[in-house]
């Protein structure tokens, strides 16, 4: 399904549409409901606060659409909840940053303080795919470990140059 037709079923409002972007969708298969949910992934990651509403009912009408997405994929048989889920922290995450302080750059950490596991850490995001990254990473969120959504006040920043490395070329 191409990113138009993703676009056409998020702006069609009769149910009689939005049944025809679904009988496109499971008459092609695997990759076009590939297409579909990863489409609608993208529409997760990039919404901002006047979109909620849509996003709700398409997301809530996308379930009544495909309630078996695992006839595509075993894969995606929690992919309704996961989306759910992501679309729920992101609300949240809107509700409690005022749109003034949502410049600059964003990152998300992951730590588990009682592990020797690294600190996995997503620098420079703007405040919308932040907000989506906190709201993906909760859904496997193991005890102890710590999910922190930050704004980043102050940063210095540099690039290695060939000419001063150790490495020889590749």
């Amino acid at each position: 399904m191409s990113m138009s037709a993703f676009h056409q079923y998020m702006r069609a409002e009769p149910k009689e549409l939005e049944q025809t972007h679904t009988e496109r969708i499971a008459r092609e298969g695997y990759f076009s409901f590939y297409r579909f949910i990863e489409d609608f992934r993208e529409g997760l990651r990039t919404y901002a606060d006047d979109e909620i509403p849509l996003l709700r009912r398409k997301l809530s009408r996308a379930r009544e659409l495909f309630p078996d997405p695992e006839r595509f994929s075993p894969s995606w048989s929690a992919l309704w909840d996961e989306f759910d889920l992501i679309f729920a922290v992101k609300n949240d995450v809107l509700a409690a940053i005022p749109l003034p302080d949502r410049g600059g750059e964003w990152q998300i950490l992951l730590d588990n303080p009682y592990s020797h596991q690294q600190v996995v850490c997503y620098p420079g995001l703007p405040f919308l795919e932040a907000a989506y990254l906190y709201g993906y990473f909760q859904r496997e969120l193991k005890p102890n470990e710590l999910l922190r959504l930050q704004k980043v006040a102050d940063l210095l920043s540099v690039s290695g140059s060939k000419a001063a490395s150790l490495l020889p070329e590749a």
